[in-house]
């Protein structure tokens, strides 16, 4: 049974300051009843929020969770600039956007969910990896590497928006996964950061070059992530 192909039935992108993904007419395979889908942060809010809504409109029950730890740094977004007298922990501030439908990562497997999906921002590559420190040569939290083995071994969707499908270039690279990263960059400054498709080909994944309206769907690594990253000019009414 082609599970995302029964679990996924329409995905579209959704556009925003920011960027963003937003998820619709979200079901479980037939015999399954009331799917619970699991959300794990360290993300942009306008993503989050417009799964989280997209996702509650299809039915979905969600559980959000997120890594118990500090943060790799807080940044004054006024200054857009990291506060160096600022700590916070990644944890409790996902509760905020969850509001307090938080669980610690450590708990999530694959049994607790029929599908799980990372949201993007630069989260992804800060606290639940260190794409944004060391590129290629980057590491994924144990925790999150944990989820995608377990959620690929036991053929359940996994779905990554923005720079998230990163996390699966690295833990998934090896099996040749296909992703997308949006574009590579064209001098347009749509796509700043085109350059992470080098760098996820180095981890041996297979990044699919596609525009904001599209998505990548790799149904033998039951995988699907979109390409909304590096737009920046969109509005947020779009996103939800």
């Amino acid at each position: 049974m082609n599970m995302l192909s029964h679990t996924v039935r329409n995905i579209y992108k959704v556009s925003g300051n920011l960027s963003t993904i937003s998820l619709r007419n979200f079901t479980v395979s037939s015999y399954l009843q009331g799917p619970t889908v699991a959300v794990i942060y360290g993300t942009e809010i306008h993503e989050a929020t417009a799964i989280l809504a997209n996702l509650s409109r299809a039915g979905a029950d969600i559980q959000c969770y997120a890594p118990d730890e500090k943060q790799m740094h807080v940044v004054d977004h006024i200054k857009g600039a990291p506060d160096e007298k600022d700590s916070r922990n990644v944890l409790v501030e996902s509760a905020r956007i969850a509001r307090g439908n938080v669980k610690p990562l450590s708990e999530l497997t694959s049994s607790s969910a029929d599908a799980v999906i990372f949201p993007g921002g630069f989260g992804a590559a800060k606290n639940l990896s260190d794409f944004a420190v060391n590129g290629p040569n980057m590491t994924v939290k144990p925790d999150v590497e944990r989820v995608i083995k377990d959620f690929h071994t036991s053929k359940k969707p996994i779905g990554l928006c923005c720079i998230a499908p990163m996390l699966a270039a690295k833990t998934l690279g090896p099996v040749g996964v296909k992703i997308t990263l949006g574009k590579s960059d064209d001098g347009s400054g749509n796509w700043p950061n085109g350059g992470s498709l080098e760098a996820a080909k180095a981890l041996g994944a297979n990044p699919i070059e596609k525009g904001v309206d599209e998505i990548v769907v790799d149904e033998t690594k039951q995988s699907c992530n979109d390409s909304s990253l590096y737009v920046w000019d969109r509005k947020i009414s779009r996103n939800i």
